[in-house]
């Protein structure tokens, strides 16, 4: 029996333009909508089907009331139960968020509910933390796993594998552990209309944090100067036509 703890973020949608708030401590989502990162979606997706046999794969957040919309999701796509931690997500940094899930596995523990496997994003796609998993790690005292694209769990140990510099990696460890997962590994599944139904009518966890936060510590985000692009007027009308059958040329759109 393998029960699984997967940790999402609603985090702004990052597929259009990025923009920073004012105070530059985040990204603005006001204007492009909120979702979870790839690697979180994938994460969702392995905790359903590492419970696929009957085990219990409990979502769980940190964030405002909003945040319930990502655990819905979740819920749809397989997770059993969902727990959120309502807070303002702002004024936590990476140690802070490690210690609420931290307490959350106790919690749970004390109450019969151990969670063997915990799954988490390798990094945060609102902030670019990567010390989540790695924190939660040390604070539960268990092995940890960052970065890795597929994970099986079988007698106890958890495979879980990726790619490294020096190719293709592969990890054993015992439960319990925490593993952080990179997109690409496996496709997550969409969710049908009955998951929705049935997502809508899953009680959920609420709590308040256990202590009070001391802060992301970052100074500010920054964003990247915009890549340089270059225009070369080819011509105008049919005399631009050769100069165009060259550029394709290049490109090995046409061969001669």
């Amino acid at each position: 029996m393998t029960n699984v703890l997967v940790c999402v973020k609603r985090v702004p949608d990052s597929s259009s333009e990025v923009v920073l708030t004012d105070d530059g401590q985040s990204v603005d989502g006001r204007y492009a909508g909120f979702t979870m990162s790839a690697h979180e979606e994938c994460a969702v997706e392995i905790a359903a089907q590492v419970t696929s046999g009957g085990d219990e794969a409990t979502v769980l957040t940190l964030g405002d009331a909003d945040a319930v919309e990502q655990l819905r999701a979740s819920l749809a796509v397989g997770c059993t139960a969902a727990t959120h931690v309502v807070a303002d997500p702002q004024r936590f940094g990476p140690a802070d968020v490690a210690r609420e899930i931290a307490v959350v596995v106790r919690d749970h523990e004390a109450q019969g509910r151990s969670h063997d496997l915990v799954l988490l994003g390798n990094d945060a796609a609102d902030s670019g933390d990567f010390q989540v998993g790695i924190r939660l790690a040390y604070e539960l005292g268990r092995p940890v796993v960052n970065g890795v694209n597929t994970v099986t769990v079988a007698d106890g140990v958890v495979t879980a594998t990726g790619s490294g510099p020096d190719g293709h990696e592969t990890y054993r460890v015992p439960l319990p552990a925490v593993v952080t997962i990179l997109e690409g590994g496996v496709q997550p599944r969409y969710p049908t209309v009955p998951g929705r139904m049935k997502a809508k009518k899953v009680p959920i966890e609420e709590r308040t944090p256990a202590a009070e936060p001391t802060g992301p510590k970052r100074v500010r985000l920054l964003l990247p100067p915009p890549a340089p692009s270059n225009v070369e007027i080819l011509g105008t009308g049919p005399e631009a036509a050769p100069a165009v059958v060259d550029v394709l040329e290049k490109l090995g759109v046409l061969a001669r």
